[in-house]
């Protein structure tokens, strides 16, 4: 997800899944928060990334605004996502959407995302979304949390997206960056989760 400090062009709050079971499916969400979806292209690349990756796959989308992340994976093959967002309207235009595609393989989560990452999960995830709002340095305080209470099992995949005029921050030791683009002011990076260093 993408909100207004994003150099994005308004989309009308109107979402298109690309690709999978739900391909041309269009879907609506509220303007809160200024939210734009991850646009097409970047999804198309993304997920040809994890193509390999995504059957039966446990996601987590996290700053989740549309669920374009989050749905995308499930039209793909994925076999659960949990979307989470902080803003009470996008996180029922999510729970409404889901319901739209019949879908019982999402679940919905309205929490700040910095409390949710402060648990502790007993199931952690394959692959985690996060696309957090610009220059507010959300990446430097979640990537310790993601990694100190183990949201993404080793083997598993991190997505992220960050402005491009700022170096990817640094991540985990046992993280490895294993493919990387821009497209204009956006920059996003998958990881590959290793073995956790004592």
């Amino acid at each position: 997800m993408a909100r207004n400090q994003k150099p994005r062009p308004a989309s009308g709050g109107e979402l298109r899944i690309i690709g999978g079971d739900w391909r041309s499916r269009k879907l609506r969400f509220p303007e809160a928060g200024g939210v734009r979806p991850t646009p097409a292209r970047t999804r198309e690349t993304l997920f040809n990334w994890l193509s390999f990756h995504l059957a039966g796959s446990h996601c987590l989308d996290l700053f989740a605004g549309s669920g374009a992340l989050g749905l995308e994976a499930l039209s793909r093959g994925a076999g659960t996502a949990v979307f989470v967002d902080h803003t009470p309207e996008l996180a029922q235009a999510l729970l409404s959407n889901l319901r739209l595609l019949k879908s019982e393989n999402g679940e919905v989560v309205c929490q700040n995302i910095e409390t949710y990452l402060t648990q502790t999960t007993a199931s952690p995830f394959d692959i985690l979304f996060m696309d957090p709002p610009f220059r507010q340095g959300w990446l430097e305080k979640l990537f310790p949390l993601i990694a100190a209470n183990h949201w993404v099992k080793t083997g598993g995949w991190i997505y992220v997206e960050h402005e491009s005029e700022l170096p990817t921050p640094t991540a985990p030791a046992n993280w490895t960056l294993h493919r990387q683009k821009s497209a204009g002011q956006v920059t996003y990076c998958l990881f590959k989760v290793g073995e956790q260093q004592n």
